[in-house]
């Protein structure tokens, strides 16, 4: 049975989140950090559907659009929310909960003073690592160079928590509609993925 809307609203933005009370029946959960037109996270559950998804999403008008396009696939594995995904992921997401963090094609902040905007920046592996179980993956994609070197940067930096590993196939082949607008023009996707390594839990936010 498909809710009337996957859009989730917490009565309490300042508590993590229940996850046994979002999907009806229990299974590993990936997260996908902003979701856009959706076209991802639709596919993707589609595929995957012994997997639960939840997609955040700050614009109401696009998560409007996922909805549908979730509804209407009989998606009962995916819930949306509406929120930051800075926020979401460091304070609303219980400890070591997630599989997989999608984030792919964020905001890349071109100019260099706002450089600190960007969702994946130096404090991030420590959020992405107390989120993620162990051995679970963060996956990345961005069409920005310069944003995708920092992505680098900032886990190399915490290669004592992450290991780089590849994307595999099946992922790489579920694309968004931006991803494949700009494949069509000549811009590359920039991949890169990082799984936590196994080991003792982290006490620390």
């Amino acid at each position: 049975m498909i809710p009337t809307t996957l859009i989730h609203r917490p009565e309490n933005y300042f508590r993590e989140l229940d996850l046994g009370v979002l999907y009806s029946v229990e299974r590993p959960l990936e997260v996908e950090l902003g979701s856009g037109d959706g076209s991802f996270l639709a596919n993707y559950a589609a595929i995957r559907r012994e997997v639960n998804f939840m997609g955040v999403e700050r614009l109401l008008g696009r998560l409007r659009k996922l909805d549908r396009k979730a509804r209407r696939g009989m998606l009962d594995n995916v819930r949306l929310l509406r929120i930051e995904a800075s926020y979401y992921i460091e304070y609303m997401l219980p400890r070591e909960s997630v599989w997989a963090i999608h984030i792919y094609f964020p905001d890349p902040w071109p100019k260099r003073r706002h450089h600190k905007n960007r969702l994946v920046n130096a404090g991030f592996p420590a959020i992405a690592k107390r989120a993620l179980k162990p051995g679970g993956v963060v996956y990345l994609r961005t069409d920005d160079r310069n944003y995708f070197e920092q992505m680098v940067e900032c886990f190399g930096g915490a290669a004592a928590d992450f290991e780089s590993v590849e994307t595999p196939g099946e992922l790489q082949a579920v694309v968004t509609d931006f991803e494949r607008n700009f494949n069509a023009k000549g811009v590359p996707t920039l991949r890169a993925a990082y799984r936590r390594r196994l080991g003792p839990a982290t006490t620390a936010r």
